[in-house]
């Protein structure tokens, strides 16, 4: 038959063009070979000469991924199932939980290239048959583009050819977040985040986001994003509040299909999807928002949610209406993740209260039968693995089911209608899961419920064109990953997520030039997402450096025209190992302001409790004291009042949870509030290079006892603060340089 196509060598790969309008790449070494048919060109993977139906991308995604899988021996689909854990490339130190072996030895001691292929993932993609990497760490852009070149050409030469399909966490945050984020040494666009981004109540902002970061994601050869956190974040002490789009439902209705579609459209297909596209993995069904006293599921502690104001269905909604309905062609998202959280007491069919991924009867009977959605649902990572010894230790996450061993909970999450671990990259649970179906439900039924599994995860594989072509061309990355109109749009979106709170006799904006005096920071140990123990630290903040580009920065408040005094909302942990050794529970009040609270007006009977680890069921922390752990950021503040006496005072916050504004508003001229941005940003506020247009995504609460009182699962609960000017910090409240906004936007979304 006649060639079809046109060779070039190219970044030590051979590209391949195909007249039928796709394009190939292959490695120098692949053993696939190309076959023409009705004068198109196509991979055979099988190397049969013949075409068959999953080789022929002029067929739509279900029938060749129903194809392939009805081809797929057991241990293929049981690969397809695994999804890797968090991968830094390169793996350098050798320590940690992605410590990694390059030919036995550390990266430093290989001499190998960053891009090199580590032993781990050469074992877990040809012996365990993985296809679904999770990468966190880049070290640069050329190494993402080489790297996932030498890992598609190894996936593409073994078994059936089937490519890889990278995902990652967030990476285009320009703050910091409260669970993985992506390190990113490539030079990928900043954007505000979560919470940030719904700070600029604009849903066509998102959708640019999720065009550009699908972009961007792909020429890094990603495509699935495990994005976005849709949670309604009705409980203000929650540690991933920041990560969500906020507890206002229409709003992050809105917000979740803007990022959806943009990021899982590729303009101009039929269908919505194409080589553009991005997998969005949708999360955390059915809804991780509403946990018990804000303690957060990633440890036992925190593994309940809880619904006092009888409030599971609005947590539905974002999926429901919008993840599920999207406007664009794709009209649904790829996957969903159940969130850890034991949604207690709301298994109204049999009566479990085990991890979300392990009930029946979310997953099945709701998710899969009720709202009918038939795409991915991935494990968050870890649950399959067992626990550590401690309440507070961050380890395996199988709550409810913590009796059953590790093979057992496979099968119990597979019976529930999960069709991919998160976390795993070992293959033999998942297969010794499988021979306890076949001996519970036969050999052919489990079959069937592997292969339906199987087609899920092909789908997301076909429509984003990886079985054409999962390689990438290094300038065109390099062109696309960081590119000026991204970086100026990310940076605009930061500028827009920025909230002014205050500005008492228009002390904002600062005339440039000025003498400013930025004061040192103090925060006490502390757990951290980890749940190891922070050390004693003095911190410089990042804002002092970048203000020497306006400012002249001084070392004391005397010299000084303004003081501008970075700080942080109040970060404290609501369990206590110390407390526990003293022979209390362990539990403590999660607080949102910097003195010491006590909770006196919390429930004297926890709502949800358990635990194999714990000889009681009663959380209650009613009547013990809690206090941030950068509880002198306050006096960071007060202290700088008192030294500039008339002089402004500045406060910048970068605010992770909601706040109890009434210990420190007082001392402040003027307040700005951002939710993750660079130091630039808000630089630029302050100087009045760019006047504020944020508005408050959250409420700012009024004391700690409205946050105590409120419901975990109930939306715009508390009683807010009122400031020294009369401004109530209510959701969608802001001010420009003239006053308090009032907009199409506030007019929509402001509580009446």
């Amino acid at each position: 038959m006649e060639k079809l196509w046109n060779e070039e060598q190219k970044d030590g790969f051979r590209l391949i063009r195909n007249e039928g309008g796709k394009s190939l790449g292959l490695a120098d070494d692949s053993k696939v070979k190309l076959l023409t048919v009705d004068g198109l060109a196509f991979k055979d993977f099988l190397g049969t000469g013949e075409l068959v139906p999953y080789e022929d991308w002029r067929l739509d995604a279900q029938e060749r991924a129903e194809d392939l899988a009805a081809r797929l021996p057991v241990e293929d689909i049981a690969g397809l199932m695994l999804y890797s854990n968090h991968q830094v490339i390169p793996a350098r130190g050798g320590k940690g939980p992605s410590a990694a072996t390059y030919g036995g030895k550390t990266f430093e001691e290989s001499k190998e290239e960053p891009w090199a292929l580590t032993d781990q993932q050469k074992k877990f993609l040809t012996e365990d048959k993985v296809r679904h990497v999770l990468i966190m760490g880049l070290q640069d852009t050329e190494t993402a583009v080489k790297w996932n070149n030498r890992l598609q050409a190894l996936a593409e030469n073994t078994g059936f050819g089937i490519p890889a399909n990278n995902s990652s966490d967030p990476r285009h945050g320009a703050g910091s977040s409260a669970e993985y984020m992506g390190i990113t040494g490539e030079p990928i666009s900043k954007w505000a985040n979560g919470i940030g981004l719904t700070a600029s109540f604009d849903p066509q902002e998102v959708l640019e986001f999720g065009k550009i970061g699908s972009r961007e994601y792909r020429a890094l050869g990603i495509a699935t994003a495990l994005s976005p956190q849709i949670d309604l974040s009705t409980e203000p002490r929650w540690m991933r509040f920041a990560d969500t789009f906020g507890e206002h439902t229409e709003l992050t209705v809105e917000m979740t299909k803007a990022y959806c579609d943009g990021f899982q459209t590729t303009e101009g297909s039929a269908d919505g999807w194409g080589e553009e596209s991005v997998n969005t993995m949708v999360k955390h069904f059915p809804g991780g928002g509403p946990c018990e006293g804000g303690r957060d599921a990633h440890y036992a502690y925190g593994k309940y949610a809880v619904y006092p104001g009888g409030n599971f269905e609005e947590h539905l909604k974002p999926f429901t209406e919008s993840a599920f309905s999207l406007e664009g062609g794709t009209k649904c998202a790829s996957a969903v993740m159940p969130y850890y959280t034991i949604s207690y007491g709301q298994d109204k069919e049999n009566g479990e209260n085990v991890g979300n991924s392990f009930s029946r009867y979310l997953i099945g009977d709701l998710l899969r039968e009720q709202l009918g959605y038939d795409g991915v649902v991935c494990t968050d990572w870890g649950i399959t693995h067992n626990t550590g010894k401690t309440e507070e230790a961050f380890a395996g996450k199988c709550w409810g089911v913590e009796e059953l061993t590790e093979v057992q909970r496979h099968f119990k999450a597979l019976e529930a209608g999960v069709d991919q671990f998160g976390g795993n990259n070992d293959i033999g649970p998942v297969l010794e899961a499988y021979r306890m179906g076949c001996e519970k439900y036969g050999e052919e039924a489990m079959r069937k419920r592997f292969e339906r599994s199987a087609v899920r995860l092909l789908k997301n594989m076909f429509r984003t064109g990886l079985f054409e072509n999962p390689y990438l061309e290094l300038q065109k990355s390099l062109d696309t990953v960081g590119n000026p109109e991204y970086i100026q749009k990310g940076y605009e979106s930061q500028l827009r997520s920025i909230v002014l709170l205050k500005n008492r006799n228009q002390a904002l904006p600062l005339k440039e030039k000025i003498k400013v005096y930025v004061p040192d920071r103090h925060i006490r140990p502390y757990r951290d997402f980890m749940s190891g123990l922070t050390s004693d630290s003095v911190i410089t903040p990042p804002g002092k450096k970048a203000a020497a580009k306006w400012f002249e920065v001084v070392e004391t408040p005397e010299e000084a025209d303004a003081a501008l005094c970075f700080i942080e909302s109040p970060i404290s942990v609501g369990y206590s190992p110390e407390d526990r050794a003293a022979g209390g529970n362990g539990y403590l009040p999660v607080t949102l302001q910097y003195r010491p609270y006590t909770a006196a007006a919390a429930r004297e009977e926890s709502l949800a409790g358990g635990d194999p680890l714990e000889d009681f069921i009663n959380r209650s922390y009613r009547g013990k004291t809690n206090t941030a752990a950068n509880e002198e950021d306050l006096d960071l503040v007060i202290r700088a009042r008192e030294q500039m006496k008339d002089k402004p005072v500045i406060v910048s916050m970068a605010v992770k949870n909601p706040v109890v504004f009434s210990e420190l508003e007082p001392y402040a001229d003027a307040i700005l509030v951002d939710f993750g941005v660079s130091p630039e940003a808000v630089l630029d506020v302050i100087t009045g290079s760019y006047e504020p247009t944020g508005l408050l995504p959250v409420q700012m609460p009024a004391d700690m006892e409205t946050v105590e009182t409120q419901d975990e699962d109930c939306a715009f609960d508390m009683r807010v603060f009122t400031d020294s000017e009369g401004h109530a910090y209510d959701f969608a409240y802001g001010m420009n340089y003239s006053g308090v906004i009032t907009d199409e936007r506030t007019k929509k979304y402001r509580r009446k």
